[in-house]
């Protein structure tokens, strides 16, 4: 097959000093880092105001009037929009109606997720994201157009979500490859333990954003992260370089796993590698067009082990499946809190009273502060232990204690709640986002392929496309079972972390026995203090 071939952004063109031998490559590492991170929040900033306006499309609440935020409630009080609902979902199954909602864009975006993958593989990957970044963008503005053209037809609704589904679906392959291409094994748990905090700090700015303006009309909640998305799409565009080669610099970790393979030493590999490095940067200083020369030539001797991966084959490697299915379960959990949380927060009192639809909403963003803790905590100490499944199972089986003190003592204080939600979000999205990165990276660019990177956002596609597929689940059984009481949905979340530890018994033993082999940890040692 043959290899694609990157147009170079048109940003370095405009400003020729972004180009090496003036910028090195951990500059080029971390301006990738940055505009992925901005990329993929913004996405996430955009799904977040659904769960945000759930409250006031859906049924009204029936409870104390007594608010936390009385401010907020007075101007709320003012609109009929928010105290009636906004129909169709305004009705006796209005929560039914916006788990249905959810999962029109849950399941057409895990669907348009394993196809997103493998064309990903194929195409420019800057011109594909940002393809995905403005599609996504127009169809969370048509979306808050329904609040001015008073558009109350379900079908409207539904069929935006799903095209919007399939559109977002384009965001996380893409941005999973270009960083695998940028940056090799070492640390990469820590690395994409820091970076997939962007999911994390998407949500938090959506719910702020869509809650700030929420006061304005339902519409502005989704105008506002709409406008966002598209013009990070715009600098994206003009600056995202997918790959090393693209500039002319080595394919990161190749040279250093060539030499270590045939018995030479890491360090002499690394300076070997800078050597090179730095007489391809010499050689670029005297003449512009090399770099676009090399890159072409890079591709052409590597076009066999840039070779894209079957879907079949991808499924077959070891651990795609096991990790696949643990993702299954862990963003059933992650995304019922993702959809539902500041639904959950506003219809439940917190010290005898409850919040308005501005406070739940930003009440709800503790639970993605932990997020971003819990993600790089979990990176820190895989990389540490090394050993990615372990880590993975012992904070799910810890978010099971943490998620019924959630339910059961949530509301007895503020303080309580925003601890115990801060938990919560920890130990579930620790390993949620564990998986989604550095997991999917390693297993897309494990040795048995030839270290085939493009092999990398196949793989990441299918691990997580088979969690969207529980992340459509989730939020749709919510509002099904929500309607039977709170307790049934925690139950619910409850098991998904017990059916998601189970799936990664057998690797996480695996784990421990080749360390055990190595030496890497002793019983004794345990035993010696």
């Amino acid at each position: 097959m043959q290899s694609k071939t990157q147009i170079l952004a048109p940003g370095l063109n405009l400003f020729p000093n972004l180009k090496p031998p003036n910028k090195t490559l951990t500059f080029h590492q971390i301006s990738v880092l940055i505009l992925t991170f901005l990329a993929y929040a913004s996405f996430h900033a955009s799904r977040k105001p659904p769960s945000i306006v759930k409250s006031v499309l859906g049924p009204k609440i029936n409870s104390n009037p007594s608010t936390i935020d009385s401010t907020v409630n007075l101007r709320e009080s003012n609109s009929s929009s928010i105290d009636t609902g906004w129909a169709p979902f305004d009705g006796p199954e209005g929560t039914q109606r916006l788990g249905e909602l959810d999962l029109a864009f849950l399941l057409s975006y895990s669907i348009g997720m394993y196809f997103a993958g493998h064309v990903g593989d194929r195409i420019d990957l800057r011109l594909f994201l940002v393809f995905g970044m403005m599609g996504s963008g127009i169809m969370t503005i048509i979306f808050g157009l329904g609040y001015w053209f008073s558009i109350h037809v379900l079908w409207f609704y539904v069929s935006v979500q799903i095209v919007c589904g399939i559109i977002q679906s384009i965001g996380w392959p893409c941005v999973v490859a270009v960083v695998g291409n940028w940056f090799g094994k070492s640390k990469r748990g820590l690395i994409m333990g820091v970076w997939n905090s962007h999911t994390s700090v998407g949500n938090i700015i959506g719910s702020v954003v869509a809650s700030g303006v929420l006061e304005f009309g339902w519409g502005w909640s989704f105008m506002v992260p709409g406008m966002l998305v598209i013009l990070v799409g715009v600098f994206v565009f003009f600056f995202l370089v997918v790959s090393p080669d693209d500039l002319g610099f080595e394919p990161i970790g190749k040279e250093i796993e060539m030499s270590v393979e045939e018995g030479g030493n890491v360090d002499n590999s690394v300076e070997k590698v800078e050597s090179e490095k730095a007489g391809l940067l010499h050689q670029a200083e005297n003449s512009d067009s090399l770099v676009t020369e090399n890159s072409d030539t890079l591709q052409a001797e590597n076009s066999d082990s840039l070779a894209a991966i079957g879907f079949l084959d991808a499924w077959r490697l070891p651990g795609v499946a096991p990790f696949a299915f643990c993702l299954f379960f862990s963003k059933l959990v992650a995304y019922t809190f993702l959809y539902w949380l500041p639904f959950y927060i506003r219809h439940t009192a917190i010290a005898g009273v409850h919040s308005s639809h501005k406070t739940a909403g930003i009440l709800s963003t503790i639970f993605d502060i932990g997020g971003v803790c819990g993600g790089i905590l979990a990176g820190l100490i895989s990389d540490v232990i090394e050993a990615r499944a372990l880590t993975s199972i012992v904070f799910l089986l810890l978010s099971i204690p943490a998620l019924v003190f959630y339910r059961v003592y949530g509301g007895l204080s503020m303080i309580a709640n925003i601890c115990l939600m801060f938990l919560s979000g920890l130990l579930v999205n620790g390993p949620y986002a564990l998986i989604t990165t550095a997991v999917a990276a390693d297993l897309g660019t494990q040795t048995m392929i030839g270290g085939n990177s493009r092999a990398l956002a196949t793989v990441t596609a299918i691990i997580d496309g088979t969690g969207s597929v529980g992340a459509a689940l989730g939020p749709l059984l919510a509002g099904y079972i929500s309607t039977k009481g709170w307790n049934s949905v925690f139950l619910m979340l409850i098991l998904s972390v017990f059916f998601a530890s189970l799936f990664l018994i057998r690797i996480a033993r695996t784990e421990i026995k080749g360390k055990l082999s190595e030496g890497k940890w002793s019983w004794n040692s345990v035993g010696t203090h």
